[in-house]
């Protein structure tokens, strides 16, 4: 492992092979820099919940984590991604409890048997997972005041719904079910099994369901960027084009074919991120 942080968060992205890349190049390099930080750090944190291994072992990791952004906020990072942070902290005031709530949305993913009680679990969640990312962006574009929280906020849920929606047959098989028991037993699903929850005659209209209300999040995160002004922010604007596209795709494959999966490829991944995050 290189000790030079910028090689590390360098690598990191290009490993990744993401296509938001693309979309990056025309805002200022600080931001740019500071997008690459924090791009890195949510990977590895995510990379922890995902890499097969005993969840004690998965929890000392992100505990570990933890502690880094004490050190971080300390002044005193040791690991490359967080001193590679350090300047965007500071430049751009990011706020401490984002970094700690999507470590808290991992520890969820690493729990044996995740399952959403009700509706607002499942947005507790999203805020942690992905409005947390949201609010870091903001920071890093300036758009602190309202509506760019609320934005944020929004298009977190739409995403992390439709991630949810694509990633239903490999979570199951790792014991996870992020869609909430209560809009389960609403279409009269009582399995407890995921792979028996996914198998449902039922489980159609709970996806499409879901489908309808990523779709409204969406619309409301669209409206509020009209709001702020889609040029000044055109990057987050690429993610939603490209995360709405993916919600496009699995509504057209339909919702009693989950193993069949769902990924644009990869040329219309960069011609969206050129398309709304350069022009």
């Amino acid at each position: 492992m290189t000790d030079d942080p910028w090689e590390h968060v360098n690598g990191i992205i290009t490993r990744s092979g993401t296509s938001f890349l693309w979309s990056m190049k025309v805002i200022a390099p600080e931001r740019r820099r500071a997008m690459y930080a924090i791009y890195a750090f949510c990977r590895e944190v995510d990379d922890i919940a995902d890499t097969p291994g005993d969840v004690a072992s998965r929890k000392a990791a992100l505990d570990a984590w933890r502690e880094e952004i004490g050190r971080l906020y300390g002044g005193s990072p040791t690991m490359p991604t967080a001193r590679a942070l350090d300047q965007a902290v500071r430049r751009f005031e990011l706020p401490r409890e984002e970094f700690l709530a999507i470590i808290d949305g991992m520890e969820t993913d690493i729990a044996p048997g995740v399952e959403m009680p009700a509706t607002e679990d499942l947005f507790a969640y999203c805020r942690r997972v992905a409005g947390a990312v949201g609010v870091l962006i903001i920071h890093v574009f300036g758009i602190t005041g309202h509506p760019g929280p609320v934005m944020a906020q929004t298009m977190g849920n739409a995403f992390q719904i439709t991630n949810i929606l694509r990633d239903l047959e490999d979570d199951a098989k790792e014991g996870r079910l992020y869609v909430p028991r209560d809009i389960l037993t609403r279409h009269g699903i009582g399995a407890a099994c995921p792979g028996e929850v996914l198998k449902h005659p039922a489980f159609a209209g709970v996806c499409a369901e879901l489908a309808s209300m990523a779709r409204r999040h969406y619309a409301e995160a669209d409206r509020l960027l009209s709001e702020i002004g889609r040029r000044r922010i055109r990057p987050i604007v690429a993610m939603m084009k490209v995360y709405s596209e993916i919600l496009d795709l699995l509504e057209q494959r339909g919702w009693t074919r989950l193993d069949v999966p769902v990924k644009p490829p990869k040329v219309r991944l960069v011609w969206l991120a050129l398309r709304y995050g350069l022009l």
